[in-house]
């Protein structure tokens, strides 16, 4: 663990917290890097990924890439992740996160669960579609869904397909799968 809430002071929900002690973070180019004496040296028999996962500053300083693409408020340096690195949606020139779509589509009622991915298209490079699972007996209505979250994000934020499914894939830690939803 690099981040955390603060136990004395104004914690801030929604928030990994700010680096611990002899911990440093920094966003660049909109990924966390972190460098400390507890962050690991590498990767176990994996050279390759391990050079692929460190940079090195301009004081000759080793951070490593968290793949979390991360914004830090620059009162007290709080830090939020916004999602993965390879989860980014980049459509017509427009950076999407996942996570911001995902949010607003468990708030409408009777949506348990959204993962949402990026997908092809030939006009905008890619464009999200969202995949839900309903709660029982819902029936979710895609037209209020879609109107819904009209009012909470910008219009290109707004999937462009709506798709059901029984249970999000999930690994045996309990993460969704993205690479495993239906093309």
């Amino acid at each position: 663990m690099n981040l955390s809430n603060l136990y004395a002071g104004p914690r801030r929900p929604g928030t990994v917290g700010v680096p611990l002690p002899g911990v440093s973070a920094r966003i660049v180019d909109g990924e966390l890097q972190v460098r400390g004496s507890n962050v690991f040296s590498g990767y176990w028999r994996a050279p390759e990924k391990t050079a692929a996962s460190f940079v090195h500053d301009d004081l000759g300083r080793r951070w490593f890439k968290t793949g979390d693409l991360a914004v830090q408020d620059p009162d007290m340096g709080y830090i939020t992740l916004l999602g993965r690195r390879h989860e980014l949606i980049i459509s017509g020139g427009f950076n999407i996160y996942p996570r911001e779509i995902e949010e607003v589509l468990v708030g409408f009622p009777g949506v348990r669960e959204a993962a949402v991915v990026g997908r092809p298209h030939p006009d905008w490079g890619e464009v999200p579609v969202a995949f839900l699972v309903e709660e029982t007996a819902a029936a979710v209505d895609d037209g209020e869904l879609i109107a819904f979250c009209k009012t909470q994000m910008a219009g290109f934020k707004v999937p462009r397909e709506i798709r059901r499914i029984e249970a999000l894939p999930r690994n045996a830690l309990g993460k969704v799968e993205k690479h495993k939803l239906p093309g």
